[in-house]
């Protein structure tokens, strides 16, 4: 054994000694031993101790789990004690009809859920304005209101659920007053239900489009949601650097990861303009990003996004907790992986992805339904693709050691090469005035059109394979079960909405949005106005219209 082989025995020595042990003892392992199905005895950790061999600076760039940089893991038993969130992307129609399936899936087994808004209320509009028609509750649940609220959290047990999250990026702070305003008439402290806020808009002029007010103005409106949640809110997830739909729209996952941080720069440096401390929001940060089927390349990014991280916090923004330097990750399957064609095919797909996410070490996962490329799922698919996870936690036995493809050469490479790589654009971003420049360049999104046309043509030429799509492919009626929203729903809810605006106190609601105009002209943080216009039933669009009279709607004008 070398010297360094040595350092590194003791070193583990005392990171189970003063790191693990006491861990354990408020999160037990789930089982007293772990076995593989031959009955050999699985190791909660191995290290080059175990190979044999004394890498070049294990301490420092990998180190163990729980410890900087966390290439290895947020936490120093990661899945021995606790199975990462499994919440499914769902919500449709109205309010009733999502909180059936979410209910369903609970009783499924899933820990957490995430709450798919319709696309009239993710750019603030209420369901009866001219351009929200045809689109109420099509790809999510559609929001006008506090009222809406309740009826779409009505009898969840919000202790048994480990993780809330929303898809509210333009109307982030709006979501919070929602949040807020329903917690406190239920007379439950807002702070204890486990909210995971996604809240990152600049992700939207790249990849997505569901943006209202230009890119300035919503960074300060993204960074009123983390100095509130910092203040007021400390057990929320204020904000989720968002990688995935970016990649869902065609990047690499280099670019993935480099946006997304950028991204991140943005929203960090306007918080920081207002006197917050570092140490006093990156705890509670996570990122969200895409698992898709390239198993190596995710895993290493994963592991990757991490160390990126890690030395961000440290070495850029002088962070001094520990905590605020643990890049929390939120993996959800690809849903671009996927396609309409043999679409049982997507079940395998979506396996993969989802051992990708599990090697990978994140703390949660959502895993796509194999029926994603035709329309929103079925309660068939949505139970398929819950199931996914469950058999890769709960059967597979990956989650009985930690980082199992660390110290793998393939792994350690790539993810030395992703990190080079993603240095590398993040300087280059930096040089061109950061991400809000790029975005308003149109840099960003004329790259991304390179890369997902580079992409369609691989797939055109055959030189990347899509089996169903450009190989193995066979006739076929596509007579897969498609889900269907209710067509009379939209009426039922417009009419309800004109309901709530005749028998509520237009007095109050006129000067709550008032208050919200002067909020905002003065630059203050605008979510306490926010939540009073809530309270007194003020609905999404009659607020988010306060700002779009303010701001404007963004137009991009970007030319590729």
């Amino acid at each position: 054994m070398t010297q360094k082989t040595k350092d590194i025995a003791i070193a583990n020595k005392m990171w189970m000694e003063e790191r693990l042990e006491p861990w354990l003892l408020d999160n037990p392992e789930r089982n007293s031993e772990f076995l593989t199905k031959s009955g050999l005895p699985v190791k909660a950790l191995y290290t080059p101790e175990d190979l044999g061999r004394d890498p070049e600076q294990y301490l420092n760039e990998i180190n163990f789990p729980g410890q900087f940089p966390f290439v290895r893991g947020v936490d120093p038993s990661m899945y021995r004690s606790n199975i990462w969130v499994m919440g499914m992307y769902s919500g449709f129609g109205s309010a009733e009809e999502a909180n059936k399936r979410y209910r369903f899936l609970l009783e499924q087994g899933q820990t957490g859920f995430s709450i798919a808004l319709d696309l009239p209320t993710q750019v603030g509009y209420d369901s009866d304005y001219e351009l929200s028609e045809g689109e109420v509750g099509k790809v999510g649940v559609a929001i006008d209101s506090l009222e809406d609220m309740e009826r779409l959290f009505e009898g969840v047990n919000f202790e048994k659920v480990r993780q809330i999250r929303t898809t509210a990026n333009g109307i982030g702070p709006l979501m919070v007053a929602l949040l807020v305003a329903y917690a406190e008439k239920q007379g439950i402290d807002p702070n204890n239900i486990k909210i995971f806020l996604q809240n990152d808009v600049l992700k939207e002029y790249i990849g997505r489009g569901t943006y209202i007010y230009p890119p300035e103005p919503s960074v300060k409106l993204s960074a009123d949601v983390i100095e509130y949640c910092s203040k007021h809110l400390p057990n929320w997830v204020p904000i989720a650097f968002s990688g995935y739909h970016i990649r869902d729209s065609g990047s690499t996952a280099i670019q993935e990861l480099a946006y997304s941080l950028s991204n991140a720069i943005a929203y960090i440096d306007e918080t920081l303009s207002r006197g917050v401390e570092i140490d006093d929001f990156a705890p509670k940060v996570f990122t969200f990003l895409a698992s898709s089927v390239d198993f190596l390349e995710e895993v290493a990014k994963f592991r990757a996004a991490r160390r990126i991280w890690a030395k961000l916090m440290k070495e850029k923004y002088g962070a001094k907790n520990p905590d605020s330097m643990r890049y929390r990750i939120f993996a959800y399957t690809l849903g671009g992986a996927l396609t309409a064609q043999q679409p049982l095919n997507n079940i395998v797909r979506v396996t993969i992805e989802t051992m990708a996410a599990a090697l990978g070490g994140v703390q949660t996962v959502a895993t796509s339904s194999f029926d994603e490329a035709l329309g929103l799922p079925t309660e068939q698919a949505v139970t398929v693709a819950l199931r996914t996870q469950q058999i890769v936690a709960e059967e597979s036995g990956v989650t009985n050691t930690i980082d199992a493809l660390g110290g793998s050469y393939a792994i350690e490479c790539l993810t030395d090469k992703i990190e080079e790589e993603v240095m590398k654009e993040l300087e280059r971003i930096d040089q061109l005035g950061g991400a809000v420049a790029c975005i308003e360049n149109g840099i960003f999104q004329k790259e991304l059109a390179e890369s997902a046309y580079r992409y369609q043509k691989n797939i055109e030429s055959g030189k990347e394979t899509l089996v169903g799509v450009n190989k193995y492919k066979v006739e076929e009626d596509l007579d897969t079960p498609v889900f269907e929203v209710n067509e009379e729903m939209e009426k039922r809810q417009i009419e309800r909405l004109k309901e709530l605006k005749a028998s509520r106190n237009e007095e109050k609601v006129k000067e709550a949005l008032q208050r919200i105009k002067e909020a905002e002209e003065r630059r203050e943080n605008v979510i306490p106005a926010m939540i009073e216009a809530v309270k007194v039933y003020a609905s999404v669009g009659e607020i988010s219209d306060v700002l779009r009279d303010i701001y404007g709607i963004y137009q991009d004008s970007a030319k590729f």
